[in-house]
């Protein structure tokens, strides 16, 4: 499996990022935020499904594998990067499938980078139920127009004590706020790249 790593090998601590359904790891905001990330002190190890590697190698969209290969995917990733301060990371579906397996792994943390609590559209195609008992902890980063679950819509939903909520300023599920709203989508990033950073620290 081709991965792309930031920081190095000796790093206190260890983050494994995931990519959403339908961009892979190279994708500019992921980019973005393992540059912003890493540092002496932080490795980010970047990595694709199954179904993300075979599309880079013959170009053809495919959606993405079914939940057990996705699971599967991180059992081993995490088996291969263990680290004795391991976290896992994933931007929206690659952060659900995190964390779904994440009490059973028992990563030093898990950060979730837009979650995708339902459909654009459909609240009632609920996907957060697990979040209400996660024993890991949790750093959620949602931005406050994610229609996979926006400010107002979070806030009605039973979360875990666990979790811990930021929300980036006017940001849809890429972070990406509005002109009006007087940020820019890199200072979003620096944002959700510094609470990242301070969740570490601190776990």
């Amino acid at each position: 499996m081709r991965i792309l790593k930031n920081g190095p090998d000796t790093a206190a601590a260890r983050v494994l990022l995931a990519h959403g359904a339908g961009a892979g790891m190279e994708h500019q905001v992921m980019q973005a935020l393992a540059e912003g990330l890493a540092g002496e002190d932080i490795q980010v190890v970047r990595f694709e499904f199954p179904y993300m590697q075979k599309t880079r190698a013959d170009g053809r969209r495919r959606p993405p594998d079914r939940e057990p290969v996705l699971l599967d995917c991180w059992r081993s990733l995490a088996a291969e990067f263990a680290h004795p301060k391991l976290f896992l990371a994933g931007k929206s579906m690659g952060g659900r499938m995190a964390s779904l397996v994440a009490d059973e792994l028992q990563p030093a943390g898990l950060m979730l980078l837009g979650f995708p609590f339902y459909p654009p559209g459909k609240p009632e195609r609920f996907r957060g139920q697990h979040l209400a008992s996660i024993a890991t902890p949790t750093l959620l980063l949602q931005g406050e127009r994610d229609t996979f679950g926006n400010r107002e819509a979070v806030a009605s939903f039973d979360l875990a004590d666990t979790v811990d909520t930021c929300w980036v300023t006017d940001g849809d599920h890429g972070f990406k706020p509005r002109k009006a709203s007087g940020t820019t989508l890199e200072r979003n990033l620096a944002q959700v790249c510094q609470r990242m950073r301070n969740f570490i620290r601190d776990h």
